[in-house]
């Protein structure tokens, strides 16, 4: 039984919870349909790990990673189970200060059941819209080794989500069998990145740690922002006409450059620093991806030129006006820049310095793009010239 004082900053379980009961229902399909799209999934992740490789020349030193295709409740599970990883050093943080905080360990029961409501209405949105992902936090399962079907520890996993992968391709009414081969090839670029460079998952996980750890907010006022800004995206709370208007600000926000997403809420200036750094790497996997999906996609996918065009149109003008604010808040209108921005700089570091000469980019830490670098790849292309200093 959890204690008061083991009470986290949000109600996990409550938050799968919320977003299962209120996720959109998925394209309607047979039971014979769903067997079909699971069993077509499995077969293109398979096909497009030797894809991938052989295109990008990189190869995993462990190639034991599950693949599992999931529903839209079965993804939102997967993440919280990877949230709570992540953030337990912050939520240990929050416990010790709320402890010494008169009433807070009473207060953050409560405080918790609202935030979980909150994150899963977050959770549910998302649970819609994401095709397929690399987990690359997937807690270890105990005792159990890689390749046993559980988690060792360090080991990520790839979901593909088959409701919303049938429901974009019937959207775009492309060819079912060339849109399934063309998502699990962006998605197998991303298990190839963590699984051939090993230490790029300590990487990041020490980066993010590192953001975290210079979050000095307190619980309330953390949670307060957090509800504030949903409330304002969602129009939650407020009348129509109010959620509209504020909609509206913030768009006009977002194209002058301002507004505020969920990261924004907590930085600081060491944080903004940290958060250029994993900007600029999160640019690299998303372009690195988006590059290896259509650099792959002519000779294995027959209809790929059509699937980008259309994939692409949808990107930039398939979302309304209250789904837009609430894709800024989460940060997804800065993850679409990174697909633009980070593909860009592949191409053009490919193109100058051929795929071996990319390839450098994996060798450790200090051959990563800056943020600067991803906009400039020349920059990034004589750095890594012998004998450059």
């Amino acid at each position: 039984m959890t204690s008061l004082g083991d009470t986290d900053l949000v109600d996990w379980n409550l938050a799968v919870s919320t977003a299962a009961r209120i996720a959109r229902p998925g394209p309607e399909v047979s039971r014979d349909e769903a067997r079909a799209v699971v069993a077509e999934l499995r077969r293109h992740a398979i096909a497009s790990e030797h894809h991938v490789r052989a295109f990008t020349g990189l190869r995993a030193a462990n190639a034991d990673t599950p693949v599992l295709v999931v529903d839209r409740p079965g993804w939102v599970r997967a993440n919280v189970a990877g949230f709570r990883q992540v953030l337990q050093p912050l939520m240990t943080r929050m416990r010790q200060r709320r402890a010494a905080t008169p009433g807070g360990t009473a207060l953050a029961v409560m405080g918790s059941k609202v935030t979980g409501v909150e994150v899963g209405m977050l959770l549910s949105f998302l649970s819609s819209r994401v095709l397929g992902q690399y987990e690359t936090f997937a807690p270890a399962t105990p005792g159990l080794p890689a390749g046993s079907g559980g988690q060792a520890q360090g080991a990520g996993r790839l979901l593909l989500v088959a409701p919303n992968i049938v429901h974009v391709e019937r959207e775009l009414d492309v060819q079912p069998h060339d849109f399934r081969l063309w998502v699990c090839l962006h998605e197998e670029t991303h298990r190839t990145q963590f699984t051939a460079v090993p230490w790029l998952r300590d990487h990041l996980e020490s980066e993010i740690q590192a953001f975290l750890g210079e979050a000095d907010v307190d619980p309330g006022t953390l949670v307060e922002r957090l509800r504030q800004a949903v409330q304002s995206m969602t129009g939650r709370g407020q009348p129509q006409e109010e959620a509209a208007q504020a909609a509206e600000a913030e768009e006009a926000a977002a194209q002058r450059g301002g507004g505020m997403g969920i990261v924004d809420l907590v930085q600081t200036p060491r944080q903004r620093e940290i958060l250029d750094r994993l900007t600029a790497v999160m640019s690299l996997l998303e372009g690195h991806a988006d590059y290896v999906m259509d650099g792959v996609g002519p000779e294995v996918v027959g209809s790929v030129a059509e699937i980008r065009e259309k994939f692409t149109r949808r990107r930039q003008t398939g979302a309304g006006r209250l789904d837009r604010a609430l894709r800024r808040l989460l940060g997804m209108d800065a993850k679409l820049r990174q697909y633009r921005d980070g593909e860009r700089f592949v191409r053009a570091a490919v193109e100058s310095a051929g795929m071996d000469g990319f390839n450098r980019v994996w060798t450790s830490p200090n051959t990563l793009p800056t943020k600067e670098e991803i906009s400039h790849p020349e920059r990034w292309v004589a750095r890594m010239r012998p004998g450059a200093a």
